[in-house]
């Protein structure tokens, strides 16, 4: 029988109340796959981009140019939530299509920041609205199952003015 990974935590006793954080984690995980599988047939229906490609260009449209204001590859990986493997090949792909520009951090000849093209720009000016639909029509319908609908309420009340 093959060890547990060093990183897991020992077995133990269940806890009180384990099983429903486990359905928490499950809900949780259901609108998460929910929300990102409606948007990306939406993007890639409208304007031929991945949940993860629009998700690259709105983080580094948001950055400013100046010292600092760019991300390095690593920083953008977390950002995005991937592994830096993983947003080389997505930023390279982007790259390939005219959308992104990287170029050798001034400062620290060993970073590489990455800036968003005019075309990059205007492709996620036009893909915006159609985000922000399939996410508010995501939102929506799953806000209509019960298991989902208090996950939803904290989602919206993230940035709702206090």
């Amino acid at each position: 029988m093959p060890d547990a990974p060093t990183d897991a935590p020992p077995p133990e006793e269940p806890l009180p109340g384990g099983r429903a954080l486990a359905q928490s984690w499950c809900a949780l995980s259901s609108l998460h796959g929910r929300i990102e599988t409606h948007v990306e047939r939406a993007l890639q229906a409208r304007h031929e981009l991945s949940v993860r490609e629009f998700s690259v260009l709105n983080v580094l449209n948001e950055q400013h140019d100046g010292p600092g204001g760019h991300l390095q590859m690593r920083q953008l990986a977390d950002a995005v939530v991937l592994s830096q493997s993983a947003t080389t090949r997505l930023v390279t792909r982007l790259e390939d299509r005219g959308l992104l520009s990287r170029y050798i951090c001034p400062d620290d000849r060993r970073g590489i920041y990455t800036n968003v093209t005019p075309a990059g720009r205007e492709l996620l000016d036009q893909a915006r609205p159609t985000n922000d639909a399939a996410l508010r029509y995501a939102l929506q319908d799953a806000a209509a199952r019960p298991e989902l609908a208090p996950l939803v309420a904290a989602v919206e009340g993230l940035w709702a003015p206090a």
